[in-house]
């Protein structure tokens, strides 16, 4: 094999590597965040490191015991649990599939399901973000949490 070769063939591992890995980034919590927002026509949010440090510190909390508990703080968030290396991509699908639960004419979720998930992803108001991801003790689960400067679900109001 010539050293050309050999070249191509470390890069297309180191490649896969980082696509199996991905999906934790920054970039990509950005991403997932503005192609749903994008569909409704709210604008796109901006990663900010405060409000990302605080959303790690909280899933820093949460390691111990993987619960999914709010943490009643400054800012409006998500949280979500999955099992072994579940990435931020994946909570945010579990948090946009509720879209088809979102009502926009009266502004609600429809047959008791959740929708407050998907409308935090789609506030309008909302402009900065921060998301975090901890691997819980004891392999009980992975904690992704992503928070969002202002809040939302403001009690009247529409998302868009």
């Amino acid at each position: 094999m010539d050293p050309f070769s050999v070249v191509l063939c470390v890069l297309g591992l180191v490649i896969v590597g980082h696509v199996a890995y991905a999906q934790d980034s920054q970039q990509d919590y950005l991403d997932s965040h503005n192609a749903a927002r994008s569909e409704v026509g709210t604008p796109n949010l901006s990663w900010d490191d405060t409000v990302a440090a605080y959303a790690q510190n909280y899933a820093n909390q949460r390691k111990s015991d993987c619960q999914l508990v709010h943490s009643d703080g400054q800012y409006g968030e998500n949280i979500a649990r999955g099992s072994g290396n579940f990435s931020g991509t994946d909570a945010m699908k579990l948090w946009v599939e509720e879209k088809e639960y979102y009502d926009y004419g009266p502004n609600s979720c429809v047959s008791a399901q959740v929708c407050v998930h998907y409308i935090q992803v789609i506030w309008r108001d909302s402009v900065r973000l921060g998301c975090a991801k901890v691997i819980c003790d004891n392999n009980t689960g992975t904690f992704v949490i992503c928070s969002y400067d202002p809040g939302a679900n403001i009690t009247d109001q529409k998302p868009y």
